[in-house]
């Protein structure tokens, strides 16, 4: 197959299943998808289960038992579950425009990450998308979603549909080039150079924190926040602390500063399961 999309999800059922539908009318069909489940309950599970039919390959679901924000190590795990060589980083709360696999597929290369970006919504938007507006593309349309409610700003211009202003864009931005977990792509055995994500880190961070360690590594970027679109549902982040943020923050610091590349407690750990 030519790449995995690793979907990380937390007791989200309802956003969970709009994401897959968004993944089970890809332009794009050669590819499986990882759930890396961070200890949802069954309710999880039976949503998976209901689109077991709908991939070409069947959905590989990767759970860990409920200890708090472990985002870092169901990833890790989820990555070695893997059975492409070319991986793709998004959350269940990200639905995907039709053509967001192949935009990956036609953008990646060797010795880059590629860094996306989302459209943001509000919560009143994320509930008024109903499977059928996925199926037909409909929440993915400017003036559907200005209908809906949600304002007229340039940032709209994120869901252009027109690809050489994609590209223009794409190069234009002054957004950095970060690894960022709702729409990144990159090749698996550049990962495991690195040991894979931080497990000392908890939220806030710990993408791009991924994507500084590449960097050190010699893995460059590409901006691709206007060719590879979705869709971000919003929801509560009750598990985002300072303390956390400070932690984090300092580990990045030392990582940046010291040219850091492997770190000890990552996905080697899990190599032998």
């Amino acid at each position: 197959m030519k790449l995995s999309v690793i979907i990380t999800t937390y007791n989200s059922e309802e956003w969970l299943q709009k994401v897959l539908v968004g993944y089970s009318v890809q332009t794009e069909q050669d590819f499986e998808v990882v759930i890396a489940d961070d200890g949802s309950t069954e309710k999880t599970k039976d949503v998976i289960t209901s689109f077991q039919n709908k991939f070409k390959f069947p959905i590989v679901h990767v759970w860990q038992e409920d200890s708090g924000f472990q985002k870092c190590k169901i990833l890790n795990k989820a990555i070695l579950k893997t059975n492409s060589e070319y991986l793709l980083f998004t959350d269940g709360d990200c639905i995907p425009r039709k053509d967001f696999v192949a935009q990956h597929l036609k953008h990646q290369e060797e010795g880059y990450f590629l860094s996306g970006g989302y459209f943001k919504l509000s919560m009143g938007t994320s509930k008024q998308i109903s499977i059928e507006n996925i199926k037909n593309q409909d929440c993915f349309s400017i003036s559907w979603l200005i209908n809906k409610g949600v304002s007229k700003t340039f940032k709209l211009s994120k869901l252009t549909k027109i690809a050489v202003f994609a590209a223009f864009m794409d190069w234009l931005t002054p957004t950095k080039r970060t690894f960022n977990g709702h729409n990144t792509s990159c090749f698996k055995k550049d990962l495991i150079s690195i040991n894979g994500f931080n497990e000392e880190m908890q939220y806030g961070g710990l993408d791009r924190e991924v994507g500084e360690r590449l960097f050190n590594l010699g893995i460059l970027s590409k901006q691709i926040r206007y060719s590879a679109v979705c869709l971000h549902l919003d929801h509560q982040r009750g598990y985002a602390t300072p303390e956390t943020w400070e932690k984090n923050n300092a580990i990045r610091n030392f990582n940046k500063k010291h040219h850091i590349t492997f770190i000890e407690n990552g996905l080697s750990k899990y190599i032998s399961e």
